[in-house]
């Protein structure tokens, strides 16, 4: 509680520093001393909601916008999706900017018709082999590895060899439309 309390003054700061105001001024509009403005800015007073409401109330902000937010969970909870046989766990929370996922490309699965789309892949194994078709180079890649491609490249992906492959696959926001089709169609 401490800790929070004790950013009320540089966020008082920096609100009054962000609407181009002088301590000078935001004290007479509030009705206070400058030095008192000050020592509040500086943790040098404790602040109370005497000296906050009218020094809010001329940033035209709330109380609480002094206070740092609330940690949020940074745990993603998505369900896994099923889709032609890959399993794909999302491990980025729905509306983010770069789509992460873990894909299970199950073993003896045929090799995906070659497409392209607008976007960036980047893939990493994590477990058994990945058979990466991509232009006219076929790829196998093994656990460690990592590729990046431009995704106007055709390309298809499978697992290689008798296992399951797990991949980390990390897309821009259309790769990933694409890809796993969980946002819109799911």
């Amino acid at each position: 509680m401490r800790a929070e309390l004790d950013q009320i003054g540089p966020r008082l700061r920096a609100e009054r520093r962000s609407r181009g105001l002088t301590l000078e001024e935001l004290a007479a509009s509030a009705d206070m001393s400058t030095s008192t403005l000050s020592r509040l800015e500086s943790g040098k007073r404790q602040a109370n909601l005497e000296l906050l409401l009218p020094l809010t109330r001329r940033l035209d902000i709330r109380i609480d916008d002094l206070l740092p937010a609330k940690p949020t969970d940074p745990r993603v909870h998505r369900p896994a999706v099923r889709r032609d046989g890959l399993t794909i766990v999302p491990l980025a929370p729905e509306h983010s900017s770069v789509m992460t996922f873990k894909i299970t490309y199950p073993a003896g699965g045929a090799l995906p018709e070659l497409r392209t789309h607008d976007g960036y892949e980047w893939l990493y194994v994590l477990t058994g082999r990945l058979r990466l078709r991509l232009g006219e180079q076929d790829l196998v890649l093994a656990r460690g590895e990592a590729a990046e491609f431009d995704t106007h490249t055709p390309h298809a992906m499978s697992a290689a060899g008798g296992r399951a492959a797990q991949v980390i696959s990390i897309f821009n926001e259309k790769g990933a439309k694409v890809h796993t089709r969980t946002s819109e169609s799911e």
